[in-house]
């Protein structure tokens, strides 16, 4: 952890790094997620010493805060009530802790804590009594400012449920759009909700088979945004250079529960939904609403319709297909990214790989590997492909070291190759290699000591609480 921290603090990079260039030491402070992540697996107790140095690397990396507040414990905060560098940790920690040995101090702590300390109170009474939460939302909600409702009603993501309907409902009619707009969405992501039958209603009105022609959809859009499409979360100005009507009937179709379609369409399921053809050039904005819909209602067997099999660019698609893939299981989404990769190289692969598991699946990770070998033949300098590189080198199985330790030599320069390219290539995968070798002997030295620590050897890593 000193080692991590020592070249996070730094600020010069892996060693031996040149101007421009990484250098073909590891990146050791881009380890410190994965390093945090184990030792609270473990439930290490966080060395004393290094604390104020954590606590910097969580300032400047929001990425490492709850990992760090988890790791350092009590400490943490009572660090931070002394440096006011580090007051996020007291923002933070109470999301982590809710009174609980009296309702009334917590009662007391939203009547007259700070905005962050009542902020991180809700999130945390959200996942230990929604119910109780929402309570405590509404016993002062007509007293608070617009951006401060905007905020608590957000954190009501955290359990949604039926019984917080009641509630989005009176906020449909907020005096601030932005409230009602965020009530709206909550509304839409919340199975069974009267406002989703309504939008399946209006959407049920824009969309239907074609029954002149016989085959395919027809859609007639919306000709007027109500009062009452707006009270319900439709806008009624697009963005710059959206047509109106396509405008609000993607909000109506993106907000309207999935499972009314197939009902709609003659029981077809989402597959031969998508496969239909779409008359009079509506398609994308339907597909892109739809694809919008699976991503909010987390639908998994709408997503794999319509991310389809990985044989287009993004560019082609009406949807994000890295959203799309979020939806899909761990396992599915590396056996996606593997094909798309091997049918695509890695132009466009950096958004994929974002939101693949860690480790990536074997398939996943030769994808890749091979992808840069192609590239890497072609001549093509690597700081074209920093970017995946340095995912693969914090998300590659560790185990793949040895298998790619002959990338990593010098290969003879070729005429028709960029000049130098070969060595900088070598250099990358001496990195790559040398990161996963740290990364394999790092979870071996936690996971190990952890085993040597419970069973008394070790003391001084015993797994334990601050």
């Amino acid at each position: 952890l000193a080692a991590l921290l020592a070249d996070r603090a730094g600020g010069v990079g892996p060693a031996g790094a040149a101007a421009g260039r990484r250098g073909a030491g590891p990146d050791l402070g881009e380890l410190l997620p994965q390093w945090l992540a184990e030792a609270n697996a473990h439930e290490y107790r966080a060395p004393a010493a290094l604390l104020p140095a954590l606590l910097d690397a969580a300032r400047a990396r929001t990425d490492l805060r709850a990992e760090t507040l988890a790791f350092a414990g009590p400490r943490a905060m009572w660090l931070a009530r002394h440096n006011p560098d580090w007051r996020f940790a007291l923002r933070d920690g109470v999301r982590r802790q809710v009174p609980d040995a009296d309702p009334r101090e917590a009662e007391k702590l939203w009547r007259e804590g700070l905005f962050a300390e009542r902020t991180a109170l809700l999130s945390a009474l959200r996942r230990q009594d929604p119910r109780a939460a929402l309570e405590l939302l509404a016993s002062t909600w007509s007293t608070e400012r617009a951006e401060d409702r905007l905020m608590f009603l957000d954190s009501l993501r955290q359990g949604l449920g039926s019984s917080d309907e009641p509630f989005l409902e009176q906020a449909l009619s907020d005096r601030s759009r932005t409230v009602r707009a965020t009530a709206a969405e909550l509304l839409a992501a919340l199975p069974g909700s009267a406002l989703g039958a309504r939008m399946a209603e209006r959407a049920r009105a824009c969309v239907a088979l074609d029954r002149v022609n016989g085959s395919g959809i027809v859609v007639e859009a919306p000709h007027t945004c109500d009062a009452e499409m707006q009270r319900d979360g439709v806008i009624p100005k697009p963005p710059t250079g959206r047509g109106e009507r396509a405008w609000w009937l993607g909000q109506l179709v993106e907000a309207t529960p999935l499972g009314v379609w197939s009902e709609r369409l003659d029981g077809l399921s989402p597959a031969q939904i998508v496969a239909l053809p779409v008359a009079d050039g509506w398609r994308d904005d339907l597909h892109a609403a739809w694809c919008g819909a699976a991503v909010r209602q987390r639908n998994a067997e709408w997503a794999r319709a319509l991310i389809g099999e990985p044989t287009e660019p993004f560019a082609e698609g009406p949807g994000d297909p890295a959203k799309l893939l979020s939806v899909l299981p761990e396992q599915e989404r590396g056996e996606w990214a593997a094909r798309f990769i091997a049918a695509h190289g890695l132009s466009e692969a950096f958004r994929i790989l974002g939101v693949c598991g860690v480790p990536w699946p074997l398939p996943l990770g030769r994808a890749v590997v091979d992808a840069l070998e192609i590239a890497r033949d072609a001549g093509s300098y690597p700081w074209s492909f920093s970017g995946v590189m340095g995912l693969a080198e914090r998300c590659l199985d560790p185990s793949e070291a040895d298998r790619l330790a002959p990338l990593a030599a010098v290969p003879d320069e070729r005429e028709e190759e960029s000049p130098g390219a070969g060595a900088y290539w070598a250099e990358s995968f001496q990195r790559l290699v040398a990161t996963l070798r740290l990364r394999s002997a790092m979870l071996a030295e936690l996971r190990g000591g952890a085993s040597r620590g419970a069973s008394g050897d070790t003391p001084g890593n015993a797994p334990g609480n601050a």
